[in-house]
């Protein structure tokens, strides 16, 4: 009998790989850490080989491991919009998603075009700007939902779509002059980067000047890119003109997370996008 792979077991491990962490992923797919690792050891014995890398902090996808989440990202979107259309329901309504400059891309090239596809009367409104803004308009109720950015350790209670691993980078041929004051490329207010490159610095006595100040990731790529100045950044966002500048002040981890709109809305259309985007976010 030819290998039939489990919709579940898929779903288990895409929670890994999106999270790198076997508790958030548990939490994730509404199950326990030991069933979470029992799916992905099933899964490991279909595929023949090992998925993951593991140590005592997180999860690193192998080389099998990063083929097979590419190649059934899709079977799990398509399984889930063949399950909406035979429950049948016809969707109406509006959703106000609220998220910061340097995941628009990804999600409007990779998540809204299928849930646009699968529930094309639902009228989507997408709204950028920095994650502490984005925070303070989801508590007062001006976003349905909210990918928004923030310090691991106040993320306990949060929806959590991925971690994050701030790092410093400038351009490939940069060299730090530990005399000079360094140039920054900042984020525009309010944002968790920014403040954290502040806080760092100032508590490291390290002298910095800014050179940029823009609410566009793509500005700020190009300005460190050019070699003007450094910036923090996601680890798995550095470039390839980037280097990881590893002898500037360490950042804790931070976290993306989806926010409800309080005091809004409750409706199917904003829980189905809430799914959509917990099942599909990658960085």
């Amino acid at each position: 009998m030819s290998l039939v792979l489990d919709i579940e077991l898929l779903r288990t491990f895409h929670a890994v790989a999106r999270l790198g962490r076997f508790r958030a992923a548990a939490e994730c797919v509404n199950r326990s850490p030991a069933a979470v690792s029992i799916h992905i050891q099933r899964l490991e014995a279909i595929a023949g080989g090992k998925l993951l890398d593991r140590d005592n902090q997180a999860v690193a996808l192998t080389a099998l491991g990063k083929r097979l989440l590419l190649s059934t990202s899709e079977i799990l979107a398509a399984h889930d919009r063949v399950v909406d259309e035979i429950q049948g329901k016809s969707l109406v309504g509006r959703v106000v998603l609220g998220m910061p400059d340097e995941y628009v891309a990804h999600v409007i090239r990779d998540i809204l075009p299928g849930f646009a596809s699968s529930w094309p009367n639902v009228v989507l409104e997408v709204k950028t700007a920095p994650s502490y803004k984005l925070h303070d308009w989801a508590m007062r109720g001006k976003l349905d939902l909210a990918i928004v950015v923030q310090p691991a350790s106040e993320g306990a209670a949060s929806d959590v779509l991925t971690v994050t691993t701030p790092v410093w980078v400038g351009s490939a041929t940069w060299i730090v002059d530990d005399e000079a004051a360094l140039p920054l490329a900042l984020y525009g207010e309010p944002c968790p980067y920014r403040a954290a490159m502040m806080s760092a610095l100032e508590a490291a006595g390290k002298k910095w000047r800014v050179i940029l100040a823009s609410a566009s990731t793509q500005v700020i790529k190009a300005c460190v890119e050019s070699g003007l100045a450094v910036t923090l950044l996601d680890r798995a966002c550095v470039t390839a003109d980037m280097k990881v500048l590893d002898n500037l002040p360490s950042i804790a981890d931070h976290e993306v997370v989806l926010m409800r709109g309080q005091g809004g809305r409750a409706t199917d259309a904003i829980d189905l996008l809430a799914t959509a985007l917990r099942q599909q976010f990658r960085l």
